[in-house]
């Protein structure tokens, strides 16, 4: 850019809350950026700044991959818009076809949309025709979605919901979340005990299992906190489904393509449900999104109940084959696995190091390193923010979450290496020895 750009740009993000919304404009930290590239932003300022966001887990092959960019320039030779249905054209076939191999169990019929707000919604209305129940559970701290019936399962913060109750009941159940276990207990035991006494009071009290459609969780928490649940408990709900004739719906947007080290956190952990809600990583960074179940299952879900206009774009379509094609040639699966055990590996090095890092826990390239009072012990959001400005300072980008702010996030690329692992948790290091 020359000098006038420059200044012309940095005038016009001064007047950004003249121009977007508080609730688009106000988050964290507005970097006024020209270009992406990788695993790095280059801003306005002439700097380079590495990103461990991955715009919030979505460019999981890095920024602009050559191979994401030449398909989106090739399909807008041909098409650029297509209502699935009143046409059909070869990259949503394929897609549906490339997405088949990778999927875990018989999830092999999809229904294309934008984003996981509406594969949520998509999954819990198949849910409800199919059963012909009326009733949600989900699980608090969970994060599912804004729009009114994803945020009738969401919990992972009050503010989120505040003036924007939904009208419709929906129950939710305690997460397995470490704070709840007693000191000295085995978390593969206590977890799945106490979700199977958590659901018989809610079936004996509140409602009948006959009544539930679906009960709906993340695999990994990810606005809630990165919270890692033993894959014991995840069974125990699998089971606690199969007894009663409820469908279990994961909410992949975030753990999904490769995040957790396999495609899905459903063989990550081993435990497959009946619908899937995917997005994010899917074809980075374009819109788009899938609800995926069995085509038994969709096949009760006729023409008229559902429906799109956007969804299934030929251009996203386009970049996610891509997307899927570079996770597979680059091995990037294998890369989230061996850098993100390295990356824990190096954060409990800074865990001895800062009293004020409470814990570290991650399960491939999704890692949440939580912050604390060193005197009080409890969660402190505000040192998560000054934190997240001295790396923004020194040159990294990183995220937060939580139900008070309190977790930072690491999720770079799968695309990145271990001399920009080193370089990010270095300045880490460096924004905690200055909050000292």
């Amino acid at each position: 850019m020359t000098t006038k750009q420059t200044q012309d740009w940095m005038e016009m993000t001064n007047s950004i809350g003249n121009l977007l919304a508080p609730s688009m404009a106000k988050d964290h930290p507005n970097l006024p950026v020209v270009k992406a590239e990788g695993c790095y932003y280059y801003g306005a300022d002439g700097r380079t700044y590495l990103d461990f966001t991955s715009g919030i887990a979505v460019e999981n092959v890095g920024h602009r991959h050559p191979k994401v960019v030449q398909a989106i320039k090739d399909g807008a030779d041909h098409l650029i818009h297509g209502p699935s249905g009143v046409i059909i054209y070869e990259s949503i076939l394929k897609l549906a076809y490339e997405l088949q191999q990778i999927m875990p169990g018989k999830l092999d019929n999809f229904f294309f949309a934008n984003s996981g707000t509406e594969a949520i919604e998509g999954g819990i209305k198949l849910a409800k025709y199919v059963t012909k129940r009326p009733y949600v559970v989900s699980f608090t701290g969970c994060f599912h979605g804004r729009s009114m019936g994803a945020l009738s399962v969401s919990t992972s913060k009050s503010k989120y919901r505040k003036h924007m109750q939904p009208s419709w009941l929906t129950y939710q159940l305690p997460y397995a979340h470490p704070d709840d276990l007693p000191e000295g207990a085995d978390p593969k035991v206590f977890f799945p005990e106490k979700l199977e006494r958590d659901m018989e009071k809610l079936f004996n009290h509140q409602v009948t299992p006959e009544e539930v459609a679906c009960i709906i969780l993340e695999p990994v928490l990810g606005e809630g906190g990165y919270i890692i649940p033993p894959k014991e408990w995840l069974a125990k709900v699998r089971e606690i489904c199969d007894r009663h004739g409820i469908l279990l719906i994961f909410d992949e947007v975030q753990t999904g393509f490769g995040r957790t080290g396999n495609w899905f956190a459903a063989q990550t952990f081993g435990v497959t449900p009946d619908i899937m809600a995917v997005a994010k990583g899917i074809a980075a960074g374009l819109p788009l999104s899938a609800t995926v179940a069995s085509k038994e299952l969709m096949d009760q879900w006729p023409l008229g109940t559902h429906g799109t206009t956007f969804g299934g774009n030929p251009l996203a379509c386009s970049a996610a084959l891509a997307s899927i094609e570079v996770l597979k040639e680059e091995r990037l699966l294998e890369n989230a696995q061996t850098l993100g055990a390295y990356a824990l590996e190096e954060l409990d090095k800074l865990k001895q190091k800062h009293p004020t890092i409470r814990e570290v826990r991650g399960v491939g390239l999704m890692i949440g390193i939580e912050l604390m009072d060193p005197e009080t012990e409890r969660p402190d959001g505000k040192a998560v923010m000054t934190v997240l400005d001295d790396c923004l300072k020194q040159g990294v980008l990183f995220y937060l979450c939580g139900n008070s702010g309190e977790v930072i996030r690491m999720i770079p690329p799968l695309t990145v290496t271990k001399e920009q692992i080193d370089e990010g948790i270095n300045i880490l290091d460096k924004a905690l020895t200055n909050l000292q």
